[in-house]
């Protein structure tokens, strides 16, 4: 058996940081277990080509929730990344933080370490941004972050004035002084292709000859003595492998697949656990309970003039852009399809933003099967005013299945399962209509083709919202950080309650989810959490 300092299963948005962070000084050896291959795919490097990566079982977990009441019984797609750089790989870009009084919220939960103040230099090191380095960003980091503000469908324009018309102010920096207001968001890219965790983070790490990274290694169990972890079993080739961890086992596996490999190796609810067959060895309901995700929806218009449907849709156009991307690296392609969004209040009292907007200067009504349809947008000139919410109060599950590590776990979401989300959601829902019919933009728009002018009263939005809503990809807390077992699953220091020797350090520990999207404070819980266990080394 190979034994390693440290043992760090997935190489997703917070593994690859762990693993350049906990090799960098050259004193230990850290072994990367991935269960999906290389990210070296032309259309996960393209930016815009994550359309193609949706439902690609080459590099997506393509998982699928139970059936939810809350969204009118479907049981929603939950793609996650199953390669180098897990999510970041197939993501749609957007670099958000999340609120400052998220973090705080954090800490007064009873984790030291983690409010704003904590964090806010950790995220300055972490990025460059393209505007240059300020009291709030970064300018020397690995992760590259670009400014899009120049290079946006005319069409955006027209929204954000139509925003600021609603009553919401313009911000030209959604990680600066303020989140609430409508802007263009920023993405990770860099000359043209996608920045993934494992780009900025592992790619360097893997020059190092102490780092050795395994892919289409699944993790079947951690192997223990006692309480204490010490290894990790996986498959790799239809072989059985087991390794090795001198110091730590380091779950980085993602909001679903850490949860279900502690329950697999024995960490988890123990009557699930034993009507499974598997030994206990420690009781904790909440390993993959308080599960939260945000959820989004879609307002469509078909318009008086051009939008990129006719620019993505004709093969001309397809060729045109493609050469544009190939040959300059610009282009749509060279973009995400959210060019703009916001954050708004519901409610004026609120202290701080709780809905989120995307702007999408292209419609996909009609579906295509196999994909996403951004590269096969509808046939007449169409956008899209998306939203989610950002502090949902529904909670749901994650759940084995069997003692086998293939078998996708039971994925209860309960989507819009309280009054509070649907209540914010009916309000921001008619917060969508109200922008669309500001001066800016309404001699724009020909009709509103979803949900359509039809959908009027409150009973029928609801109606509407839950069966046309689902998950915009921000699964956490499954492993959720906090002082007690009885509410948790790590501690501040996000080592595992109950044994020793292993922590879990990626979006599962948030103990609530953040304002915006989670990416950003995926790789900042990898950069905290390697600090962590380089403390705990020295």
């Amino acid at each position: 058996m190979q034994t390693y300092d440290f043992v760090i299963v997935g190489a997703g948005s917070a593994g690859c940081v762990v693993a350049e962070r906990l090799s960098k000084s050259g004193r230990f050896t850290v072994l990367v277990l991935e269960a999906g291959g290389t990210d070296r795919r032309f259309y996960v490097q393209m930016p815009l080509g994550y359309g193609k990566t949706f439902y690609d079982p080459a590099v997506n977990w393509n998982y699928k929730t139970e059936p939810d009441p809350g969204l009118a019984g479907n049981a929603d797609h939950w793609p996650r990344g199953k390669l180098l750089g897990g999510s970041s790989s197939i993501n749609a870009m957007v670099w958000i933080r999340g609120h400052r009084d998220d973090y705080d919220g954090w800490a007064r939960q009873g984790n030291p370490g983690w409010a704003w103040r904590d964090v806010l230099p950790i995220f300055k090191k972490i990025e460059t941004n393209a505007a240059g380095a300020t009291e709030l960003r970064g300018g020397t980091g690995k992760m590259h972050v670009t400014d899009c503000s120049g290079r946006t469908h005319p069409l955006t324009r027209k929204y954000l004035k139509a925003a600021q018309e609603a009553g919401l102010r313009l911000n030209r920096d959604f990680n600066g002084d303020r989140q609430e207001g409508v802007g263009v968001y920023q993405i990770t890219t860099r000359n043209g292709r996608r920045m993934s965790a494992a780009r900025a983070f592992l790619r360097p790490a893997m020059r190092r000859r102490n780092v050795r990274v395994e892919t289409d290694a699944l993790a079947t169990r951690i192997l223990f003595e006692g309480r204490k972890a010490v290894g990790v079993e996986y498959t790799q080739g239809g072989q059985t492998h087991t390794v090795r961890a001198g110091r730590e086992v380091i779950l980085s596996a993602g909001s679903i697949n850490s949860p279900q490999l502690l329950q697999l190796s024995g960490v988890g609810p123990a009557e699930l656990l034993r009507g499974l067959g598997i030994d206990v060895l420690v009781d904790n309901d909440n390993v993959g309970g308080n599960l939260q995700d945000h959820i989004g929806i879609n307002y469509t218009f078909k318009g008086r003039d051009r939008t990129l449907n006719q620019l993505l849709r004709p093969w001309w156009g397809k060729a045109l852009v493609g050469a544009q991307y190939l040959l300059l690296r610009r282009g749509p392609l060279s973009l995400s399809m959210n060019n703009a969004g916001g954050f708004f209040r519901t409610d004026p009292s609120l202290t701080r933003p709780n809905m989120q907007l995307y702007f999408q200067a292209f419609s996909t009504v009609i579906p295509k099967m196999g994909e996403r349809p951004i590269l096969t947008p509808d046939p007449w000139p169409g956008f899209s005013i998306g939203l989610s919410n950002c502090r949902p109060t529904s909670r749901g599950e994650i759940r084995i299945r069997s003692k086998d590590p293939r078998d996708h776990p039971k994925i209860v979401a309960n989507a819009l399962s309280t009054e509070h989300d649907v209540a914010e959601m009916l309000a921001a829902v008619k917060f969508v209509r109200k922008i669309a019919a500001q001066p800016a933009l309404a001699p724009f728009i020909v009709e509103e083709v979803l949900p359509g002018p039809s959908v009027r009263s409150d009973e029928d939005l609801i109606l509407d919202f839950r069966k046309r809503s689902g998950t915009v990809y921000h699964p956490v807390s499954t492993c959720r950080m906090g002082p007690y077992r009885m509410s948790s699953v790590v501690d501040a220091r996000l080592k595992v309650h109950g044994v020793e020797g292993l922590r879990v350090i990626d979006a599962s520990i948030f103990p609530e989810n953040i304002s915006g999207n989670t990416n950003a404070p995926s790789i900042m819980t990898g950069w905290k959490g390697a600090n962590m266990v380089l403390d705990d080394w020295k």
